[in-house]
């Protein structure tokens, strides 16, 4: 072969890889620039479980540290009421504008790619199914407590605020109210079989469930300013849920390590799901996979919107003190997820 022939040939090999390098992805083409995006969703997936450990974590002093804190109880208890009903907003604007939304618009995308045109609100009817199934596992619980108990022990929300009562196994009666609460003796436990419990943990589940999805969205997404602005928007609202079902869950009976252990459920979620979308860019879901996808998040929307409706914001607005401060705490936690959600868009 000649010294030109040679050339040419080397020319044409250039030529040849420059085109098929030009039908790959970006990120491929241009290393440098994926790199720095799969470092951002690493760092997110961090970070975000430390902050949502730590702002879990806040509200246990708060509830139960009072003693130790040399807190007024009459003044922790207005603290926490006021706090309770900022995390009420948080739960409503949660459910209405961030779970339903983002649920409704992945099945109805769903639909669409598989060429499905309902006639039949299905979208709703999954949601009041998730509805359903906590008021029927709640009453399936109270009907079996009163059968063997002959009274139903627990009438109250899981929330907990004014005095709770409970019976050991001599059927000796105990009553936990505010001012305990506060002393130094208080102490915490958790009868596993109640609708305490179990309300409770449908909370964990239903706001986990969602936590997921949220952390498949930032980790699919491919490019790196797009990661970045939903991680931040994400995690301050990861803070504020965190915080706000901390609080929850110390408010009720519950023991500590069964709080810890719901916090760390729930502040792994996130990450998990960020860990799913990496693995998951290579190869993109199905229309199957995204109906799938889109009734689980359904059935979470209808439990969440049970917990918020039916538990939170009733049991908040049921004490007849500080009527106004609470409602204005309300919307103000209502606004302030309102406005992560603006950034988060």
């Amino acid at each position: 072969m000649s010294e030109r022939e040679a050339g040419s040939a080397e020319m044409a090999l250039r030529k040849g890889s420059s085109v098929a390098l030009s039908g790959w992805p970006s990120e491929v083409q241009m290393n440098p620039a994926y790199v720095p995006g799969l470092e951002v969703k690493l760092g997110a997936l961090v970070v975000l479980f430390s902050i949502t450990l730590v702002c879990g974590f806040a509200p246990l002093c708060l509830v139960r540290g009072a003693g130790r804190c040399n807190v007024d109880p009459e003044t922790r208890h207005k603290v926490v009421s006021l706090v309770s009903c900022f995390a009420g907003g948080v739960f409503f604007a949660t459910c209405l504008l961030d779970l339903v939304p983002d649920y409704l618009s992945g099945i109805n995308e769903a639909f669409s790619s598989l060429g499905i045109t309902l006639q039949f609100p299905l979208p709703e009817f999954i949601i009041a199914m998730g509805f359903f199934l906590v008021l029927v596992l709640e009453q399936i619980v109270l009907a079996l407590r009163d059968r063997s108990a002959g009274h139903s022990e627990e009438r109250r929300a899981l929330l907990v605020d004014s005095s709770v009562q409970s019976h050991d196994r001599d059927g000796r009666r105990h009553s936990h109210g505010r001012e305990e609460l506060g002393g130094e003796d208080a102490h915490f436990h958790v009868d596993f079989n109640s609708t305490s419990a179990i309300r409770a943990f449908i909370l964990v589940f239903s706001l986990s469930l969602h936590s997921v999805f949220e952390g498949l969205a930032v980790g699919l997404q491919e490019d790196s300013q797009e990661v970045l602005e939903i991680c931040v928007a994400l995690l301050l609202h990861k803070s504020i849920i965190s915080f706000s079902l901390a609080l929850k869950l110390a408010q009720g009976k519950l023991r500590r390590a069964a709080v810890v252990g719901c916090l760390l459920l729930f502040a792994i979620m996130s990450p998990m799901g960020i860990g799913l979308g990496i693995a998951l860019t290579e190869t993109k879901s199905s229309p199957q996979h995204q109906l799938a996808r889109s009734t689980l998040e359904g059935l979470a929307s209808g439990t969440f919107m049970y917990i918020t409706f039916m538990e939170i914001l009733p049991h908040e607005l049921s004490s007849p003190q500080n009527r106004i401060p609470k409602v204005a705490m309300i919307l103000t936690g209502f606004a302030v997820v309102t406005g992560m959600l603006f950034i988060k868009m």
